[in-house]
């Protein structure tokens, strides 16, 4: 059985890579919501690249990979990782990504040289804290200010998917629409916009709202004679299932803050005991530490 992490990274990873969804991202979240990338231009690459360990060689791999075609050749490489916290270390993940595919471009293993971008959806609740340029991560270093020219720059691209601006969120056109809207506007949220990946929504839903009874979806719909093909609202869709949820969601959230505060007493952890029924965002970083997502 699959962990809670392991659930939400699989959820998060499969909704991203639909075609029209990874357009949908890239278009908005990139070009600022012109129409550049086609969803039949998109296909899937590979998210395993190798490096040099210690004493042998070892896999990395990033949660999506999709190459932009343009007359049957490679233009471009978007790498999109999902993250779910904080990664202080995440730019040299970024720097072994890129420096994997355009290893590979140098041997001459792929179809011709292209540029990579790479960016992060970041699904935490908390703001993103870490270091998002390289020159900010080694400022701290006392190198002379010639080495500066020397060193080359890594930027790290990180959209905190639920804090975006209305008129960024206006702009998605697929179901990443009704994603960010409910993380933006909570259970009050209502539309009556369309829903395509039907299972697939309900699915990171839930994951993004902490539950993780994800695997009966698609019996349920099944059940209520739903198929992906129909033609069905958010409201329709929602007050369905998710709305219908919400008592056995809030059932396991209490559960889940049971468990919690049953580790800190047994650890005899007091003062975070206190703070963790007061301070939410702090509540939240307890349940990552205690893996109870």
């Amino acid at each position: 059985m699959k962990g809670t992490k392991e659930k939400k990274d699989i959820v998060e990873k499969e909704f991203v890579s639909f075609p029209d969804i990874t357009a949908d991202v890239i278009n908005v979240l990139l070009y600022r919501g012109k129409e550049i990338v086609k969803a039949q231009n998109l296909w899937g690459g590979p998210t395993e690249t190798v490096y040099q360990g210690w004493e042998k060689l070892r896999t990395q791999y990033e949660d999506l990979c999709k190459y932009e075609l343009a007359d049957g050749k490679i233009k471009l490489m978007y790498l999109i990782a999902n993250q779910s916290k904080t990664d202080g270390r995440m730019l040299f993940r970024k720097a072994g990504y890129a420096g994997g595919i355009y290893r590979e471009q140098y041997e001459g293993k792929t179809q011709g040289n292209f540029p990579v971008i790479e960016f992060i959806l970041y699904w935490g609740r908390g703001r993103w804290k870490g270091k998002r340029e390289l020159y900010q991560l080694f400022q701290n270093k006392k190198l002379p200010k010639e080495a500066w020219e020397f060193i080359d720059e890594v930027k790290l691209h990180v959209f905190e998917m639920r804090h975006l601006p209305e008129e960024t969120r206006k702009n998605f056109q697929s179901d990443m629409r009704i994603v960010v809207d409910f993380l933006a506007e909570g259970e009050g949220y209502r539309s009556d916009k369309k829903i395509k990946h039907k299972a697939a929504l309900i699915k990171m839903i839930k994951v993004l709202s902490g539950e993780t009874d994800i695997d009966d979806i698609e019996k349920w719909m099944e059940k209520q004679g739903i198929r992906e093909e129909d033609e069905l609202t958010v409201c329709e869709l929602f007050d369905q299932y998710v709305r219908q949820g919400r008592t056995e969601g809030r059932k396991e959230g209490e559960n889940r803050f049971a468990r919690l505060v049953q580790i800190l007493m047994e650890s005899g952890r007091n003062e975070e005991l206190k703070r963790v029924v007061s301070d939410q965002n702090y509540r939240e970083k307890m349940y990552m530490e205690a893996d109870l997502l």
